[in-house]
């Protein structure tokens, strides 16, 4: 489902942006910090990235739980993820992950292509974290609206931050273009809101079948510029 040969381009009033894993490459980033936690628990050969794989999948079910932070919410999947590998840790090593962000990569793509959307149109950037953790990456940049996990006191999956994101856009939601790279929350989440969605598979993975089928699927954000008017 790729559209990226169109003799009409898009005119959104607002595009909307995932972060982890869009415009951060969020496992990357964070490898480094995971192998320290697996350190300090004496786990040297547990294969860092299924450890990651398996405790962000943990993430995603508790985004659908009542709400409670970020924080919170990673330190109990990491508690959880120790179980799983049949390790003893603590939760609290969450905090070398959150220690990591201000060394967080952005794609290479990314500055340049915000830089040139932002001429034409409103952005914003929807994410499942805390505020204060948000302003410790390296996006390092203003945005036309910020929707966080904080402020809409919930997260993508269930569309709770999609809804916040609907109802502060200053716009209808067919004026809104979204462009995330998660399967089980950007499209899970926002598919059935009736958002038109671009999915960015920088990792070439397989859509699932249990998924909502997205709009667009590009490889990278800046396949957007040739989406969209300019």
């Amino acid at each position: 489902m790729r559209h990226e040969a169109r003799q009409t381009r898009l005119r959104p009033t607002l595009i909307s942006f995932d972060v982890f894993g869009t415009l951060i490459s969020v496992r990357e980033s964070s490898y480094g910090a995971f192998e320290h936690i697996l350190a300090e628990t004496g786990a040297h050969r547990v294969d860092v990235k299924a450890f990651w794989e398996h405790w962000e999948h943990r993430n995603i079910a508790h985004y659908w739980k009542p709400y409670r932070t970020y924080r919170e919410i990673c330190e109990l999947s990491l508690e959880e993820t120790f179980v799983h590998f049949g390790l003893t840790g603590e939760g609290r090593l969450i905090n070398r992950y959150f220690d990591a962000f201000p060394r967080f990569v952005l794609y290479d793509d990314v500055v340049r292509t915000l830089d040139r959307l932002s001429r034409r149109y409103r952005l914003a950037v929807v994410s499942n974290i805390d505020d204060d953790l948000l302003a410790l990456t390296p996006l390092q940049r203003e945005f036309d609206l910020v929707c966080t996990a904080q402020r809409a006191k919930g997260y993508k999956p269930d569309g709770a931050l999609f809804r916040y994101l609907i109802e502060h856009a200053g716009c209808a939601r067919e004026e809104i273009l979204h462009a995330g790279q998660s399967q089980f929350t950007d499209l899970v989440g926002g598919k059935p809101l009736g958002l038109s969605i671009a999915w960015i598979n920088r990792r070439q993975v397989a859509l699932d079948d249990s998924v909502p089928r997205p709009d667009f699927i590009f490889a990278d954000i800046k396949s957007l510029n040739d989406l969209v008017e300019l």
